[in-house]
C-alpha cells in the first residue's frame, strides 16, 4: 500500500511528509480518518488535536486552533493559523503552554502601549478644546 503526501502549513512554516499511512482529525460531525486513496473532502477542522502516521512508524500528533482540510488526489493539505507537532503529546502540550505564556506576556505590552497611546490621544484632544 502506498501512502499519501500531507502538507502542513501555518502562517510562518509549512512542512511536506511523503509515504503517510494514515490520519485522524476531528471536524464538527466527529472525528474521522483518512488513508491512501480516500476519496476527496474538505473539511474545517475543530480546535485540538490531531495525528497522522508517517512511513508506518509512530503517531505524529498536530495541536492546531483549527484550520481547513483538503484532500485531492491522494494530497492532504492543512492550513491552519498556527500548529505545533511531536511524537510525544505530552510534549506539545509543554510546549502550548511555554507559547501560551509568550503570547500573554506579548499581549500584556501590546494593551499597555494601547494605553499609552489613548493616554496620548486623550491629552491632545484636551489640548485642542483647550486652545479654543
Amino acid at each position: 500500500m502506498s501512502g499519501f503526501t500531507l502538507h502542513l502549513q501555518d502562517a510562518m512554516h509549512s512542512e511536506r511528509f511523503d509515504d503517510v499511512t494514515s490520519f485522524v482529525g476531528e471536524d464538527s460531525s466527529g472525528s474521522f480518518g483518512i488513508l491512501p486513496g480516500h476519496d476527496r473532502i474538505l473539511t474545517v477542522l475543530g480546535f485540538g488535536l490531531a495525528r497522522f502516521r508517517h512511513l508506518d512508524t509512530t503517531w505524529q500528533f498536530i495541536a492546531l486552533p483549527g484550520g481547513v482540510l483538503s484532500f485531492v488526489d491522494n494530497e492532504l493539505v492543512i492550513s491552519t493559523r498556527r500548529y505545533v507537532r511531536d511524537a510525544d503529546h505530552r510534549k506539545i502540550g509543554e510546549t502550548l503552554a511555554h507559547e501560551l505564556r509568550r503570547e500573554e506576556e506579548d499581549l500584556g505590552a501590546i494593551k499597555a502601549s494601547l494605553r499609552q497611546l489613548e493616554q496620548e490621544m486623550l491629552k491632545s484632544l484636551w489640548n485642542l478644546k483647550r486652545n479654543r
